[in-house]
């Protein structure tokens, strides 16, 4: 395994029952990477997949996975039922990103966690980390893990802001 790869999975440590959902426009090798890391740990890994490059392979019974036709609609996700939410290069081309981050703040668990990544360059991180801390994130911090890629990543704080 690529040692990127190994440092992104020390970013989070599984537990029983442990929820991740993808949020992507192209699922690949990092998708399947999250889905063997929660497997021993009878997690789920749900996979809303926008319109983009998806790599095939067959899903184990920890994945669900469901497609949205559109980069202006939004995924649907139920209140507190994710540990971790990954948004790959889909709030930078969505039509409505504040609508994808108020779905992410209510489908976080209190104490979940928001890992953005996107294409280097493509993202002004300032801003994200400012646009984060507007939709009562905490912690926001541009983590330099990727070559190819910028990653932030942020905490739904309990008993802060909207997490009342």
């Amino acid at each position: 395994m690529k040692r990127e790869l190994k440092q992104f999975l020390e970013l989070f440590l599984p537990q029983p029952g442990y929820k991740i959902l993808d949020v992507t426009s192209h699922a690949d090798e990092l998708t399947q990477i999250i889905e063997k890391r929660i497997q021993p740990y009878n997690g789920r890994l749900s996979l809303a997949m926008y319109p983009g490059e998806h790599k095939n392979w067959e899903y184990s019974s920890t994945i669900q996975a469901h497609s949205i036709d559109s980069l202006s609609k939004p995924f649907r996700a139920l209140a507190r039922d994710n540990d971790i939410v990954v948004i790959r290069d889909v709030l930078n081309e969505h039509e409505f990103p504040d609508r994808i981050l108020k779905i992410i703040y209510k489908t976080l668990a209190n104490t979940g966690e928001i890992i953005i990544i996107s294409k280097k360059g493509r993202t002004d991180i300032p801003a994200l980390l400012q646009t984060l801390e507007d939709f009562e994130f905490r912690a926001a911090n541009s983590i330099d893990i990727f070559e190819e890629y910028d990653l932030v990543m942020a905490k739904k704080m309990h008993m802060w802001g909207n997490g009342l």
